[in-house]
């Protein structure tokens, strides 16, 4: 059994203890190295020396290894033993750039720090001193004790740079800076995630951009994952970053991307397309309080008995969900005779239950609910959703919050709903337009629009007009991938596309060629032989109205200068009438990026 595992676990610190001193007694450590990418070049800096425990053993995490040496007091023998593996891996792979390096404040002012042994296990694997950066970091409560500038000068002056890891998540961050002078400065992942949807972050890390240039200091971006992020840190000018994106910690690391991707700072089909009307598991997510598997059951009463609406409580691993324990269960085993008096001190793993859906937060909500419909017809569908964060516990939702949100945003969705082609209509294309400006996203703005569809109307009937119009939403659903752009419909001949993919004029020239073959359908055989039929036009005169053509304005919005939904319709107008002036199917795209005079909501009429 699991929870009898993860018992026994927690209440033998000696087979903890045992594993870690086998480990370092046999060298049985695994280093992985991250790409350090030059974002103005698309070229690798370096690499971040990473550590790994042996596979398959409660200590492969990093987390659980560095926090099992600091329960035995074993962390700065366990960190010089990293620091020789790493050195030795790194020469043995022959990577390129600088080796970024890790090394505890606290080490540097303990017996444990032996002067000089960096710099000699250097000269024997023939790496010069000038490619190792040490990176110094405050991992822990009492680190700052140990970091003194006289330390860090020690390296220094033996020719090694040196970079403060995480600025913003340790003690004295911006203390440490302005005292130690780096050559580097990381940004913590937390500042970075999502700052291309942020404007507190974005000024967080524009300020420490400035303070770089003014010290001479690089600064490096860490935990970049999406193409947005990226981007918004270009056109910040951090001139460094790292992330699952640019590289994943690997034995033999390489960089997914090509330099080109990396300097354009758009990648095609790098990460699907996620409407804002698409809400994710985290809006089902409430912080219920968590128990550990080695606490008492008297504390999950507790919970229940301060939070009565709630039937289940999580519990955590080393931050990690492993199960729930439920109030029925609990109130079960203390109803009996003698239950609370027997059971109230066992540990919490006597009830652990494993069978619950847990998911990511970014978990689109039709995925959590088809997760839920696809389990064994003979299981019993679970009610308790354990919500994570990058694998740690983040909140707990409902089978019946989830029903609840998911009804809800059918109902949203279809009345904001085209009722002919069943497209998303003006509201939401203009939310996703606002959106992908907020996140300084690259995209561009498709609008296809009729020609001669006025009189197509009033020669065939609008029964044969809605019929056109239903095509022409079909010919864009079939080649339009909805993973990675955004189809809608305004209302009447005109239908808006946002591409986030390269090939967006390839695409448009498809749908236009397979539009020009169907035509044949709509017509008679007189008027298309004819290539088109007489009719007056709004002054009485009879002209030749030729056969329905597309044009396709296009417009490429600079998401620093465009505010909202209403500058890039304008701009997107003005592309269509370019389309139109043109003879037959047609695609025109504005040079202009922005409004050269800023688009203002007139007042309404007195």
């Amino acid at each position: 059994m699991v929870a009898q595992r993860f018992e026994d676990w927690a209440d033998n610190g000696q087979v903890e203890g045992d594993l870690l001193a086998e480990i370092i007694r046999n060298q049985r450590l695994f280093p992985v190295f991250q790409p350090i990418v030059d974002l103005r070049s698309g070229e690798c800096l370096g690499h971040e020396a990473l550590i790994r425990g042996p596979e398959n053993t409660p200590l492969h995490a990093p987390y659980h290894l560095f926090n099992a040496a600091i329960r035995h007091q074993q962390l700065h023998r366990l960190e010089l033993l990293c620091r020789r593996c790493s050195l030795q891996r790194f020469a043995t792979a022959g990577l390129p750039g600088k080796l970024f390096l890790n090394v505890s404040a606290s080490l540097l002012s303990t017996p444990d720090h032996q002067h000089g042994f960096t710099a000699e296990l250097l000269q024997q694997l023939g790496i010069p001193l000038e490619r190792l950066v040490i990176e110094l970091s405050e991992q822990h409560p009492f680190d700052h004790h140990g970091l003194t500038r006289a330390a860090v000068e020690h390296y220094r002056e033996m020719g090694f740079n040196i970079a403060i890891d995480d600025l913003g998540s340790g003690y004295s961050g911006l203390k440490l800076w302005s005292e130690l002078r780096p050559d580097y400065v990381k940004i913590d992942m937390h500042f970075v995630r999502g700052i291309d949807q942020d404007s507190v972050k974005r000024e967080f890390v524009r300020s420490i951009c400035n303070i770089g240039h003014s010290l001479h200091c690089q600064i490096i971006a860490e935990g970049i994952e999406t193409v947005e992020e990226l981007h918004t840190l270009q056109e910040m000018g951090v001139r460094y970053g790292q992330g699952f994106l640019l590289g994943r910690p690997d034995a033999a690391p390489a960089i997914p991307l090509d330099p080109l991707a990396i300097r354009k700072g758009y990648v095609d089909g790098s990460r699907a397309w996620r409407s804002v009307n698409t809400e994710t598991a985290q809006v089902l997510a409430r912080p219920i309080p968590a128990v550990a598997p080695d606490d008492r059951l008297c504390e999950v009463s507790e919970i229940f008995r301060q939070m009565p609406q709630i039937g289940s409580v999580p519990v955590l691993l080393d931050g990690e969900p492993v199960g729930i324990v439920r109030r029925a269960e609990l109130l079960e085993l203390f109803s009996a005779q003698y239950g609370r008096a027997l059971y109230e001190q066992k540990p919490v793993s006597r009830l652990l239950r494993q069978e619950v859906l847990i998911v990511d937060c970014d978990t689109p909500l039709e995925q959590v609910s088809q997760l839920i419909t696809e389990q064994d017809e003979g299981q019993a569908i679970q009610q308790e959703l354990l919500i994570t964060l990058e694998g740690c516990y983040l909140g707990m939702g409902s089978v019946r919050d989830l029903l609840k949100r998911i009804t809800e945003l059918k109902i949203r969705n279809a009345r904001y709903s085209n009722p002919l082609t069943l497209l998303p209509g003006s509201v939401p294309i203009n939310r996703e337009i606002d959106a992908l400006l907020q996140k300084a996203a690259d995209f561009h703005v498709a609008h296809f629009d009729l020609n001669g569809f006025k009189y197509y109307n009033e020669r065939y009937g609008y029964s044969r007009g809605d019929q056109v119009l239903r095509q022409i939403g079909g010919l864009l659903a079939r080649h339009i991938d909805p993973a990675h752009n955004f189809v809608g419909h305004v209302g009447g001949d005109d239908f808006i596309v946002l591409f986030r993919s390269r090939d967006w004029y390839e695409i448009c020239t498809r749908i236009l060629a397979d539009f020009e073959a169907q035509r044949v359908e709509l017509y008679k055989t007189q008027h298309f032989e004819a290539g088109g039929f007489r009719s007056r036009d709004a002054t009485g005169t009879e002209r030749f109205q030729p056969l329905l053509s597309i044009a396709v304005g296009v417009v490429y919005p600079d998401p620093y200068k465009c505010t909202s939904h209403h500058e890039v319709a304008e701009l997107a107008l003005e592309a269509s009438r370019g389309a139109k002036r043109c003879d037959g199917n047609a695609i025109f795209e504005n040079p202009e990026r922005f409004l050269r005079q800023p688009w203002r909501e007139q007042a309404p009429p007195r």
